[in-house]
């Protein structure tokens, strides 16, 4: 078992490789288990058996296991790192648009939306995200090319590339993401032309990354906004911990509370199979494995980060 000091910065490269290895042989029961996200076709063809994991601690340590450099659909996660970028643009503004609140209820609720008004209850949610990726066009002329590189930069990967079959699949499928924006320009709460924002929000939702790609870019939200390598502010410490604090509470839409109970970090889930987790101060771990379940989370990846945490002993509680 690996053993940390009580800051969890002595962790060494070979304690986190041996904790995923141990992680890799216990998983494999869990993923005969759960469903491919089958409502976006390209996604469905995804083989359920592929599973990975990359940590990356602040201190330069690097661990993975599986196939953690092959890309996948990151889809929601991508809500992480367009919050940032509308934070940066925006600053406090953007909570005039979207609230900070957990949902409740399924990422894509009309039901919600209406009875508040237009005003997505948090930025992780399909209505919110879809407002947040209008906040991002608003200031950037490039559009969803300068989603994708900012991940590139992020994710120190020039090849990180938006999966065109699966940004196909969205567009032709994503009638319920569509009633979504005209419902919020109705409301007047999406300034843009909505298929403008769908596109761009289709395609930040098909970028393809490895768990490798995932955990680097997330980096500088366990090290107080700023890169790891360069020291350069990525964002502000307070944007730092305020997203943080979102993925805590919102990250995994109605299970929320449940990987609270038993993982204990922020963390942010997409139906690729992907979760990004940050733990403060410490690390960022990303797993993938496709195969969900009932709340839209990867089944295997939600077992592997609680065996993760627990292993190690650090949570933020």
């Amino acid at each position: 078992m690996a053993t940390t000091d009580p800051s969890g910065a002595g962790q060494s490269r070979r304690d986190y490789q041996s904790v995923l290895n141990w992680i890799e042989k216990k998983i494999q029961p869990e993923l005969t288990k759960g469903r491919v996200a089958t409502y976006i076709p390209a996604l469905a063809r995804v083989p359920k058996s592929k599973f990975a994991m990359a940590v990356y601690g602040i201190d330069g340590s690097v661990a993975a296991i599986g196939d953690a450099d092959e890309p996948f659909s990151i889809q929601s996660i991508s809500k992480v790192f367009t919050l940032m970028m509308a934070l940066r643009q925006m600053g406090t503004h953007l909570w005039q648009r979207v609230g900070r609140e957990p949902s409740g209820n399924r990422f894509n609720s009309l039901v919600q939306l209406e009875y508040e008004k237009g005003i997505p209850r948090n930025p992780f949610i399909n209505a919110g995200a879809h407002v947040v990726t209008d906040c991002v066009l608003a200031h950037e002329p490039k559009g969803r090319q300068a989603i994708l590189q900012e991940m590139r930069l992020l994710a120190k990967n020039r090849k990180i590339y938006f999966d065109r079959e699966v940004a196909r699949s969205e567009r032709e499928t994503g009638h319920w993401n569509a009633a979504i924006a005209h419902f919020l320009k109705a409301h007047g709460n999406l300034r843009g032309d909505v298929d403008k924002v769908l596109d761009a929000y289709f395609h930040q939702c098909s970028i393809a990354m490895s768990c490798h790609d995932l955990a680097r870019a997330g980096l500088f939200l366990a090290n107080g906004g700023r890169d790891v390598g360069t020291g350069d502010a990525v964002t502000t410490a307070q944007r730092a911990k305020r997203i943080n604090a979102l993925m805590m509470t919102c990250g995994l839409y109605d299970a929320v509370g449940n990987f609270a109970f038993h993982v204990g970090i922020p963390a942010k889930s997409g139906v690729g199979g992907g979760i990004l987790g940050i733990i403060p101060g410490v690390l960022t771990v990303a797993v993938w494995s496709p195969g969900l379940d009932g709340s839209g989370n990867s089944l295997a990846g939600v077992k592997a980060l609680e065996l993760f945490t627990t292993r190690i002993g650090k949570s933020v509680f």
